[in-house]
């Protein structure tokens, strides 16, 4: 069975960057993303930049994925090495289920670009309450490589032989929004 459509669906997608050093204003980053989503056609549905910890970030994706009209989260920032770095350890125990791909693949992807620097990268991905939840680096170009090559044709019900669109929440009822 093919999860594909033959129209474009479109989701509603919040947009978390994790840092302590930087504003809305300079989080070119997270607005990498709501250009990348808006230009593909779906709804940015809420923005948030929150510090470096577990527990808001935890509070914030968990207020998120509850939310009935959320199909998707994308966290940026939070993944690497330092001691402040927590968005895995905040994120990994909500999900009910892993998608491991997205973190092999991101880093497969992303050694062409930076080498062996990629396995420093926690890119991490899950399913929690049918709400698809992606973490990537907080770069700029990290977040580009995260869209273009791996999340824009994945979050596209036309991408054959399959997408996430049939695991997110309340599909039927987007079809019939614009």
């Amino acid at each position: 069975m093919s999860h594909a459509a033959k129209e474009f669906v479109p989701l509603h997608i919040a947009v978390l960057t994790v840092s302590d050093t930087r504003t809305l204003e300079q989080d070119s980053s997270g607005q990498l993303l709501v250009d990348r989503l808006s230009e593909a056609g779906h709804v940015l549905a809420d923005r948030a930049l929150i510090p470096d910890d577990i527990y808001r970030l935890r509070a914030e994706v968990s207020r998120w994925i509850a939310d009935p009209q959320l199909q998707v989260v994308l966290v940026t920032g939070g993944t690497g090495f330092t001691d402040r770095d927590s968005t895995p350890e905040a994120l990994l125990p909500l999900f009910d289920k892993q998608v491991e791909g997205f973190g092999e693949l991101f880093r497969q992807i992303s050694f062409t670009e930076i080498g062996t620097s990629t396995v420093q990268s926690r890119a991490v991905a899950g399913l929690a309450n049918r709400t698809l939840v992606f973490c990537m680096p907080g770069s700029t170009n990290a977040c580009r490589t995260a869209w273009d090559r791996i999340l824009g044709e994945q979050l596209d019900a036309r991408t054959r032989p399959c997408n996430f669109i049939p695991h997110v929440a309340r599909v039927a009822e987007c079809e019939g929004r614009s």
